[in-house]
């Protein structure tokens, strides 16, 4: 199994709206666009649960931390 393909199947997630986002995101090569140190934030990210993340994504809520903001803001851009 590729990295993308992990990365993928741990992007699946309870909402569909964050689905969408995602896939998006990754479809697009938004993924692999991330440098190391991004990928590592992305991977934090997808420990949030859903609604606290789709609270981000949304804009209803800005991060704390300013590299998860970096990554809020591409997955945003999907």
């Amino acid at each position: 199994m590729s990295e993308i393909d992990r990365v993928r199947w741990h992007c699946r997630r309870g909402l569909l709206e964050l689905d969408i986002i995602f896939t998006r995101f990754l479809d697009d090569g938004g993924y692999d666009r991330l440098t190391p140190a991004q990928r590592e934030v992305f991977s934090e990210v997808l420990q949030f649960d859903d609604n606290h993340l789709w609270d981000l994504v949304a804009g209803r809520r800005e991060p704390d931390d300013a590299a998860v903001a970096e990554v809020v803001t591409l997955l945003r851009r999907a």
